[in-house]
């Protein structure tokens, strides 16, 4: 399963960078004979990653880092690094098509902000990857491009809607990835892929010129092979820490950390991830009423964005999206105002909880991936069970690292870990204090 970049990190890249040990040209070549050699597997085994590949403006990009490297330019530890961005976040000159019908052939005339932030940090974009359709699921497997397949097993979901991105690192065709975070799009194909996948706090990576799902819930994340990854990601995009954390209370094994029990949830996964913080007392949060204030929000915003085209053209949906847009249409107006006031309610909770500890952890999905095509399971739909874990934090605009915590039946297992905002670096200090969560 592995490509040139499995078991690289950006720090190991960043010195063979430096060192002369290695080149921005040399990189690239690397990734474009992943994806090659990957492109000659038979269709219904195909990983199906990429969507677009721009060969041209990446060898452009990566001799330019090469010049600068060797005159003395150093743009940060993202400089000469190949990246990948997903397809609903915009890269001037090529395709947007955000897996949709819709916008076959819409190409993008300017970067969207996080790409013009990769590209000052020196990172060489080299194409764009396959995403849940209009970012709107949490499997990756809706898509006018097909499905975006699991590299652990071919037969299972990805998991979106970051489905490209998550797979294009977990198969070692790239070290680094931008993806997006509405409900735990990145979190979650970054699970049930094997590898780390962190949402920053709310508005910390601008989206302008990535298309909205739901705006108040949309985040920007980065997705890597470790947690340490998406840490040198993050802060080579956005400079240092907001704040300064409250120090780490070295007495206590990985700092003061509640363990958060799901409601429900597969009993291995639960027990695999639950391991790593033995000693973590339980406290209680209601994940599911969390959920629901999700729902409400993200339903409205996104049937606001897509009534017009759901209006005029509902054929170019595919089934699956056009059927949950018609079905948030019916969520009240009142339901979304309430929403806001009970989501205040339980942020307040929340503060409550991080003042008393350093750092909430449980487990990033409920499951194992599922196969590819299924739409339920032993927890019910797998469409409100994918976020069950994970939307309460888009809610709260927390930041929210998931890392590989191991595996059930052969298949990887995330362990997910959230702070309060300001404290992101004190969350990948912790993370890396976890020896079997380093990857």
């Amino acid at each position: 399963m592995g490509g040139f970049f499995t078991g690289r990190t950006l720090a190991d890249l960043g010195r063979d960078l430096r060192s002369g040990d290695a080149s921005a040209a040399g990189l690239l070549a690397h990734v474009f004979a992943s994806i090659d050699a990957e492109a000659d597997a038979e269709a219904d085994a195909e990983l199906n990653a990429f969507v677009t590949l721009d060969r041209e403006g990446a060898e452009a990009a990566a001799k330019w880092a090469d010049q600068e490297l060797a005159s003395g330019i150093d743009r940060g530890p993202l400089h000469g690094v190949p990246v990948a961005v997903k397809d609903i976040i915009d890269v001037a000159g090529l395709p947007t098509g955000m897996g949709s019908a819709h916008f076959t052939g819409h190409v993008a005339d300017a970067d969207a902000a996080c790409v013009t932030m990769l590209r000052d940090a020196g990172a060489v974009i080299v194409g764009k990857t396959g995403t849940h359709e209009f970012a709107y699921g949490g499997s990756g497997d809706v898509s006018v491009n097909g499905p975006v397949r699991n590299p652990h097993d071919r037969e299972r979901m990805s998991g979106g809607s970051s489905s490209g991105s998550a797979v294009a690192v977990a198969a070692g065709m790239v070290p680094l990835a931008l993806g997006t975070d509405t409900g735990g799009s990145v979190r979650i194909p970054a699970a049930f892929c094997g590898i780390a996948g962190f949402k920053p706090p709310y508005g910390v990576i601008p989206t302008d010129g990535v298309f909205p799902l739901s705006p108040t819930l949309d985040h920007v994340g980065v997705l890597a092979g470790s947690a340490d990854g998406c840490r040198i990601a993050y802060h080579a995009l956005v400079g240092p820490a907001e704040a300064v954390p409250s120090p780490v209370d070295e007495s206590v094994p990985h700092g003061r950390v509640a363990w958060i029990e799901p409601e429900s949830a597969d009993p291995d996964v639960v027990r695999t991830v639950r391991a790593l913080f033995p000693d973590a007392p339980a406290e209680p949060l209601d994940l599911f009423e969390l959920r629901r204030i999700f729902r409400a929000i993200q339903d409205c915003e996104a049937y606001e964005i897509h009534a017009e085209r759901v209006a005029e053209a509902p054929e170019r949906y595919l089934p699956p999206t056009l059927e949950r847009l018609e079905q948030a249409a019916r969520t009240p107006g009142w339901r979304y105002i309430r929403a806001f006031r009970e989501r205040d309610a339980f942020a307040q909770r929340v503060a409550g909880l991080l003042d008393r500890y350093d750092l909430l952890a449980l487990p990033t999905m409920m499951m194992t991936a599922p196969k590819i095509g299924e739409t339920e399971g032993p927890f019910g739909r797998h469409a409100p069970a994918l976020v069950s874990l994970t939307c309460a934090w888009n809610v709260l605009g927390l930041p929210a690292l998931s890392v590989p915590a191991g595996t059930v039946g052969g298949l990887p297992v995330g362990a997910q870990l959230v702070t309060r905002r300001g404290a992101e670096s004190l969350l990948f200090d912790m993370a890396g204090r976890l020896p079997s969560l380093t990857g």
